[in-house]
């Protein structure tokens, strides 16, 4: 049973299905997956990421949604319970914290998105010959203080907007308009591209592994891309998870976030890699991938523009689902703790994240020389701090306090309506216990502190 009272729930399993995957697909599917895998080897990378994802990302996705459902908290309140009131709690603060601090840069790039939907109508990118033109168009674009403050302010109002509407009327809402959209554009895109000469070379690269371009590195930067593209470790699943209906399946739904959220990581580089080859660019551009080299891209093709807008209208909608979800884990802790009403705490959330987001907005411009953390200029610091420690540390903490301190005997009872076989669950078991701490313990250390001492 419940170890909460009556909670404010989605309006239908669709709902929050669409949510959840909304959350789970962000920046990190659309702009990150492809330029890893495009470093790693293509089809080699996504096969190593794919077996990280059954590894880490189901089981631990998993474990967030039983615990929000088991105790229909926000992520403080969760753990306060299944760590029966002993420090266990200060996870939860750790994924509140992780939420508001990722939101004071990720609201910057979401800005980004909507600056480069402009430029694109506007037909900014008819006319660039290569990739140098396009750097020197983004490095204005983000050097432009009152650009990049506007266009933070603009993304963050429009997360702030749908989650003051609430559960049902908001976020439920919108995910239903925004995700099918999402993917509707993938789709759009990747005819495109499949459509485009030379464009089998891409698809070649992208499906058919070269294990000779795996490494160590590459399975490491595999396992934290899973775990990071999923949404883990910050609390949203379980914030998301505690408004979930006893009547839903966890296993199933936990099951269907992570195949779609899978599914728009491996569209994004259907729509990316034919492209690419097809206008004989190389896959190993690393993070420049989108904004200096699709859009040269798309200046060589037919109807550039168009598809450059929805490429980027993409990024934005991916963007935007993610935003919502991360303020969700912070309005949920304030209006579940300390009893404010909803649009209370997002409008003081909110106005604080933009505040101290002005900083990150800064940080390819006035204040790039401005490095006071470990030489890091804010807005790099904020990135590394969330990605590196925050988000693995506390993945890590959840899967020990619910398999070591709380018992998954006390929530195995959420997954018997989906399922009544003992293999299952005792695999599910195992993996929370051993297997998913034992790797992110793995990222931890090879993000946090190999990386760290080898820059």
């Amino acid at each position: 049973m419940s170890v909460a009272s009556t909670r404010e729930q989605w309006g239908s399993k669709l709902g929050f299905l669409l949510a959840a995957v909304g959350s789970s697909i962000g920046l990190g599917n659309i702009w990150k997956f492809p330029y890893l895998a495009g470093e790693n080897g293509g089809g080699a990378f996504v096969l190593i990421y794919l077996a990280c994802i059954l590894v880490v990302g189901l089981p631990i996705m998993i474990a967030e949604i039983v615990i929000g459902r088991h105790t229909e908290k926000d992520p403080v309140g969760a753990l306060r319970i299944i760590g029966a009131g002993s420090r266990w709690e200060y996870v939860g603060y750790l994924g509140v914290l992780s939420g508001f601090f990722i939101m004071t840069f990720y609201s910057v790039v979401g800005g980004w998105t909507l600056g480069y939907i402009v430029k694109s109508v506007s037909g900014a990118f008819d006319s660039i010959e290569d990739v140098a033109a396009a750097e020197l168009i983004f490095d204005n674009f983000v050097r432009n203080p009152v650009e990049a403050i506007v266009y933070h302010f603009l993304f963050m109002s429009a997360t702030m907007y749908i989650v003051i509407r609430g559960i049902k009327n908001g976020i439920e809402r919108y995910n239903k308009v925004l995700l099918p959209l999402l993917f509707f554009i993938l789709l759009v895109l990747i005819i495109k591209g499949l459509s485009l000469d030379g464009a089998l070379d891409g698809l070649a690269f992208f499906l058919k592994p070269d294990f000779s371009k795996i490494g160590f590195k590459t399975v490491i930067e595999a396992m934290g891309q899973c775990f990071f593209s999923l949404s883990l470790g910050m609390g949203a699943m379980i914030t998301y998870g505690s408004y979930l209906s006893r009547k839903e399946k966890v296993l199933g739904s936990s099951l269907q976030i992570v195949v779609f959220d899978t599914l728009a990581a491996l569209l994004s580089g259907l729509a990316i890699f034919p492209a690419l080859f097809a206008v004989g660019m190389t896959p190993d551009k690393g993070p420049g991938l989108t904004f200096n080299i699709l859009p040269v891209v798309f200046s060589k093709m037919s109807y550039g523009t168009v598809f450059a807008t929805l490429f980027f209208l993409l990024l934005f909608i991916a963007a935007l689902t993610s935003a919502i979800s991360l303020v969700e884990v912070v309005v949920a802790y304030i209006t579940d703790e300390k009893g404010w009403s909803r649009k209370k705490a997002v409008l003081i959330c909110g106005s604080a994240i933009f505040i101290l987001g002005i900083p990150a907005a800064l940080s390819f411009g006035v204040l790039s020389e401005f490095r006071p953390f470990f030489g890091n200029t804010y807005f790099d610091f904020m990135d590394k701090l969330t990605t590196f420690y925050m988000l693995p540390v506390g993945g890590l903490l959840i899967a020990l306090c619910l398999g070591w301190k709380y018992g998954l005997e006390k929530t195995m009872h959420e997954l018997d309506s989906d399922t009544k076989n003992a293999f299952i669950e005792k695999l599910w078991a195992i993996t929370i216990k051993y297997v998913s701490p034992l790797t992110l313990a793995v990222i931890i250390l090879y993000f946090g502190v190999y990386r760290l001492i080898a820059g």
